[in-house]
């Protein structure tokens, strides 16, 4: 009988997990900051991918943005934060307005963390305040490994060039490293769009077991 290694069977378990809502908080910067960084300064990391949509010319994007790691002493100590941002802004509806409806990302496991200073702890952050942006998620879910953030009320195309709209940075917490993924872009029209994205690493392997070198003459 073949056996099936562990860690594949927690990816397969938690793959047929139903959807389960996530706590989502508004946030502002830099206040933000200051949950991974005592100085409330961080350096971050950006890429983004640029698409567009049906009926419309110009061009939108992606960001992913990546924080260092959480500092000794701080709420997020040893994690790290993943922010994503839709930007519209200069994509023009030519026959038709195109509009972002939801984006998934297969981010594995999320880190709760106190993010509004409030009391509790939450999955999702939305940066409403001190930061680009005007559409937030209107709620976020997970099944397995895949994290879905949904807009009710759309990210869309403007009538002409810098009139588009722009979320807000909306972030999560992990334990891990970057590695690169494929995000899942659903638009009001035409098919779903595939982009790079970054999100953490899925699972962290053990080292090969190596075997002791036998003595000479045995």
């Amino acid at each position: 009988m073949r056996r099936i290694p562990f860690f594949l069977c927690v990816f397969f378990v938690a793959a047929m997990a139903a959807a389960a809502p996530l706590t989502v908080v508004n946030v502002s910067a830099p206040d933000i900051n200051c949950k991974l960084d005592p100085s409330c300064k961080i350096v971050v990391n950006d890429s983004t991918a640029n698409f567009t949509l049906p009926g419309t010319t110009g061009n939108a994007f992606l960001q992913t943005r990546t924080w260092p790691v959480g500092k000794p002493g701080t709420v997020g100590a040893g994690k790290y934060v993943y922010e994503y941002r839709l930007d519209l802004t200069h994509l023009t509806g030519v026959t038709a307005q195109g509009c972002v409806t939801q984006l998934k990302i297969t981010f594995g496991p999320v880190v709760s963390l106190n993010y509004d200073g409030a009391g509790g702890t939450e999955q999702v952050f939305v940066t409403t305040g001190g930061g680009l942006g005007t559409v937030a998620p209107s709620s976020v879910d997970k099944t397995g490994n895949v994290v879905t953030f949904n807009f009710a009320t759309p990210v869309c195309s403007g009538s002409s060039p810098g009139h588009g709209q722009t979320s807000y940075f909306f972030g999560l917490s992990s334990n891990r490293t970057a590695r690169a993924v494929t995000a899942t872009v659903a638009a009001t029209a035409g098919g779903p769009l595939s982009l790079n994205a970054r999100a953490p690493q899925l699972f962290i392997l053990p080292p090969p077991h190596r075997k002791a070198a036998r003595p000479p003459g045995r």
